[in-house]
């Protein structure tokens, strides 16, 4: 419903301003004038620091993996603006104000300014990226506000078109073509096509320069223009679904329970969608209970192909610059959050312990039933990222030689013992991704440490650090190599088999049924 363009919705906002808190006075304004200009001087001279320390030529090596890095990143953007709506209210405003005759544009007003704003906060880091790609061998402070137009206008025209396809599903159809057109681009560019097109890109004259940011700024104020027109036909169905979905995810985060907003991801999936019936499989009872994660998996075959993907991003990580300690960051972390999308069922018995012992299956059994999904799933992926880094592009194969940064293989194994630590450290992550499962919500009654810097709550800390904390024992062995490079594998991947084993083991000996989570 569209309201008539006399409606003032500004009067109703003073109007509820009037009933709620009291406006903010002069010694408000005062505090946040004061916090910015401390923040511009504390900031300030690093900023200075790093956009100096980019004056220099970019590597022409490095340049595809960067751009990749950088189209991912925005494609990953404009995905979860998609998801996310991106135009939302608050529930009051949800609930009454647009079901009112106000002017919708009037109403969705100020969302869309906020999203703007994002986008272009957003926008100032995506440039900054890119120059630090690129690089800027000459007229540093032209460059710098050329990249800067550019990231602002990809990001503030991308969450133009985001907004445009919540409104139409024409425009929708755009958006989802322009993430394509970047996830393209990230494949292509980390490949080493368009090395010379980046090179010439870097080196390209003041002249050029101004021509490519005018035409960014020209087509993201058109986007923004339409997006602007386009608020009044956004349908209220749309609005209110996302706007709901805010609210529970704001909840959620206000509350510190992030374990909610799993849940109410699977529940937004799973709503309304109507599913074909098998006959279940005759297997014995731990793993028939374990069997609905398995097919809970295969439904969403679009998922298991997304996280497929992702195990090139170490590779793209290695051919960018990353230190060895990013490349195992990525490597283990990565495959703990692909064992996690395999642990539903585990989180379930942990929220409902009354139904898990009704069942009649052995927590334990259970447990060590429900350990061989996320097992598999992180040993593949982490398999599949290591033989990235071994085969990726640029990187030299043979005994004794490096494979790409921070990856020296021995002489005695060559180039295809890597990929064993996945498989390898598959038990001791798949332990860590079902205690990330069971843990019990943020507890708030823990003390709160005081440092120079703030309060520091230990609640969200050791929620946060449960799971990761047996990951990083489990895979110690692994992550040690990762980093220090040895010479022989072969002591490193006996320890890491022995140490996961041990891991998982004592993890399932320790689990206990109830209400308990460990």
């Amino acid at each position: 419903m569209t309201g008539s363009p006399g409606s003032d919705v500004q009067a109703v906002r003073a109007y509820l301003r009037s009933r709620g808190r009291a406006p903010a006075g002069l010694m408000d304004r005062y505090v946040s004038v004061f916090s910015l200009l401390l923040f511009i001087a504390v900031a300030g001279k690093p900023l200075s620091d790093v956009l100096a320390g980019l004056a220099v030529p970019g590597e022409p090596a490095r340049m595809g993996a960067g751009v990749a890095l950088l189209a991912l990143a925005l494609a990953g953007s404009l995905a979860a603006a998609r998801n996310a709506g991106p135009v939302l209210l608050s529930g009051a405003d949800a609930s009454w104000l647009l079901l009112s005759p106000l002017n919708r544009r009037h109403v969705l007003g100020r969302t869309a300014r906020l999203l703007f704003g994002i986008a272009a906060v957003a926008g100032v880091v995506l440039g900054v990226g890119l120059l630090a790609v690129l690089g800027a061998p000459d007229q540093l402070v032209w460059r710098v506000l050329g990249a800067l137009v550019v990231g602002v206008s990809a990001a503030v025209g991308g969450m133009a078109l985001a907004v445009l396809g919540q409104a139409s599903s024409s425009w929708r159809l755009w958006l989802s073509g322009a993430i394509a057109v970047l996830l393209v681009l990230a494949v292509v560019a980390v490949t080493g096509q368009l090395r010379t097109v980046l090179a010439i890109a870097a080196a390209a004259p003041l002249s050029a320069l101004a021509a490519a940011v005018s035409g960014a700024a020209v087509v993201s104020g058109l986007l923004v223009r339409q997006a602007w027109v386009s608020l009044e036909r956004i349908p209220t169905r749309t609005l209110v679904a996302s706007s709901t979905r805010a609210g529970h995810v704001a909840g959620a985060a206000v509350s510190l329970d992030p374990g909610a907003l799993t849940w109410i991801a699977e529940d937004n999936h799973w709503r309304a969608r109507k599913l074909a019936s098998r006959r279940w499989p005759s297997l014995p009872a731990p793993f028939a209970l374990a069997w609905q994660d398995w097919r809970r998996l295969v439904r969403r075959r679009g998922r298991l192909v997304g996280v497929a993907a992702t195990a090139a991003l170490p590779a793209v990580l290695a051919q960018a610059g990353g230190s060895p300690v990013a490349l195992g960051v990525a490597v283990l972390g990565g495959a703990l959050a692909v064992a996690s999308i395999g642990t539903s069922g585990a989180r379930r018995d942990a929220d409902n312990p009354a139904l898990a012992r009704l069942i009649g299956v052995g927590h334990r059994q259970a447990l060590a039933a429900r350990a061989v999904l996320p097992g598999l799933l992180a040993g593949t992926w982490a398999a599949l990222a290591l033989t990235g880094l071994a085969l990726g592009p640029g990187l030299t194969l043979g005994p004794g030689l490096a494979l790409g940064p921070g990856l020296a293989l021995g002489p005695a194994l060559g180039g295809g013992a890597w990929w064993s630590f996945g498989p390898l450290a598959a038990p001791a992550l798949a332990a860590a991704a079902l205690r990330m499962a069971r843990r019990a919500p943020v507890d708030h009654s823990m003390p709160v440490i005081d440092t120079p810097q703030g309060a520091i709550p230990t609640g969200p800390l050791f929620w946060a650090a449960t799971g990761p904390d047996l990951a990083l024992v489990g895979c110690l062995p692994a992550a040690a190599a990762l980093v220090f490079q040895p010479t022989a594998l072969a002591p490193f991947l006996v320890a890491q088999g022995v140490v996961s084993a041990v891991v998982l083991t004592g993890f399932v000996w320790r689990a206990r049924s109830g209400g308990m989570r460990k």
